[in-house]
């Protein structure tokens, strides 16, 4: 393998929280060297002051395979990702059907190897068939390479049921990750509940369900020792209860979606269902309190919640539309609104992209580090662009930037030092 060496990069390191011009050697797929000089044969590169940063590791991704490929493949979703500088991919179980056995991991494992140019890694499902009532065989599962386990948005009413769930993964040291919200409240809710949703007459779903939904998951943690990870917390409401589980020591971290952070209800506007998520966007200011709580620490993670849909389950009335947003290649560039509003510096952002949630999982990556994989993305922050759906890598386009000014373009990302996405190739 080719020795590589970064020169003139601005290197942001999440772990030191730094952000200063350096090099970088990469030899034998690692990061061999930070700020020496050139080995003899290596292949220079220049960054030309750009940003070189780990790569995102992106905790949340639904892949259709198996059964829904027509909305995204793990060829495209990887061709989607190394264009987005997303360099590992944590891709949930909610498919058809839902990965609730270890021959099921075992082929999506094997496909996405075979079709993806970036890392794909898999959770499983706490319960079979996500249906909340009986749980998986977490420790074959386990043995089969899932990181987590989670039923996504389908939340169980059945708290007996979770309990033993949570109770075997805690003998095991698994790791849950819950959807906090109250299932009965956020019943066939489109919008949060409040002024605007009234305006459209819109069902919605009152803020409150999300604080509901996290105080049972917690409750649950605490009887049984579990360790936790909400996969979004939205709104302020929940962030008492958040801070509460961890000064009282509980294993417990949180997530929230780019969308959430950079966007609001009044953005659904005029019915425009590429805006249509799950849970709901949420208030100007609760937007604010994400992102400060992401600048404090207290919500670690930040991540695309990338889900794909097509153009026949969007173009439907508001209601009926399918929920989601494909993000993997927008999840960069919307970060860079957070950077350039002054709310998180970019060592902030890689924190919670590539840090937090590499470590949250147990993987090597997301660290500018002597022997850390070299998963990495070479970016300038400042390029500035019109988004066209069109042009995503993605099988599915709904994304709701579409149109949108934005800023921030990968230039090149590599994966365990090898080159498998480079601006206008």
């Amino acid at each position: 393998m080719t020795t590589l060496h970064f020169t003139n990069a601005r290197l942001i390191d999440p772990e030191a929280q730094s952000d200063a011009l350096g090099t970088l050697t990469v030899e034998a797929g690692v990061i061999a060297a930070l700020n020496g000089a050139a080995p003899a044969g290596a292949e220079v590169i220049d960054c030309g002051g750009h940003c070189l940063a780990p790569g995102i590791v992106d905790l949340g991704v639904k892949i259709g395979e198996p059964g829904e490929r027509h909305r995204e493949s793990f060829r495209s979703a990887g061709l989607a990702a190394a264009a987005g500088g997303v360099t590992t991919i944590i891709a949930r179980p909610d498919t058809h059907p839902a990965i609730d056995t270890p021959e099921v991991l075992e082929f999506v494992t094997r496909r996405a190897a075979e079709a993806s140019p970036v890392r794909i890694r898999h959770m499983a499902a706490l319960t079979k068939g996500r249906q909340g009532r009986e749980m998986t065989e977490i420790g074959f599962l386990r043995d089969a390479g899932a990181l987590a386990f989670t039923d996504a948005d389908a939340v169980s009413t059945d708290t007996k049921a979770l309990a033993r769930a949570y109770t075997y993964a805690r003998s095991l040291g698994a790791l849950v990750i819950g959807h906090p919200q109250e299932p009965g409240l956020s019943k066939g809710a489109a919008v949060t509940s409040g002024k605007f949703a009234s305006l459209r007459g819109l069902p919605g779903v009152h803020p409150m369900a999300e604080r509901m939904g996290l105080d049972r998951d917690l409750a649950l943690v605490e009887m049984t020792g579990a360790r936790y990870h909400a996969d979004q917390i939205t709104t302020a409401r929940s962030l008492p209860a958040l801070e509460r589980a961890k000064a009282n020591g509980l294993d417990v971290t949180a997530g929230v979606s780019i969308h959430h952070l950079t966007l609001n209800e009044i953005d659904v506007g005029d019915y425009r269902t590429f805006f249509k998520l799950t849970p709901p966007l949420r208030s100007e200011d609760d937007r604010l309190a994400m992102v400060e709580a992401v600048a404090s620490g207290l919500i670690e993670v930040i991540s695309s919640q990338h889900t794909p849909a097509d153009e026949e389950s969007k173009r439907l009335p508001y209601e009926e539309a399918a929920s989601g947003a494909v993000g993997l290649e927008t999840l960069l560039p919307a970060a860079m609104r957070l950077y350039h509003a002054g709310h998180l510096s970019l060592a902030e952002l890689w924190r919670a992209l590539s840090l937090n949630p590499a470590r949250r999982l147990g993987l090597p990556q997301g660290r500018l580090a002597l022997g850390a994989p070299a998963d990495l993305v070479l970016f300038d922050p400042d390029t500035p662009f019109v988004l066209d759906r069109f042009k995503l890598r993605s099988k599915s386009k709904n994304t709701p930037f579409d149109g949108s000014r934005m800023e921030g373009k990968v230039l090149a990302t590599y994966v365990g030092g090898a080159r498998v996405y480079a601006a206008g190739e």
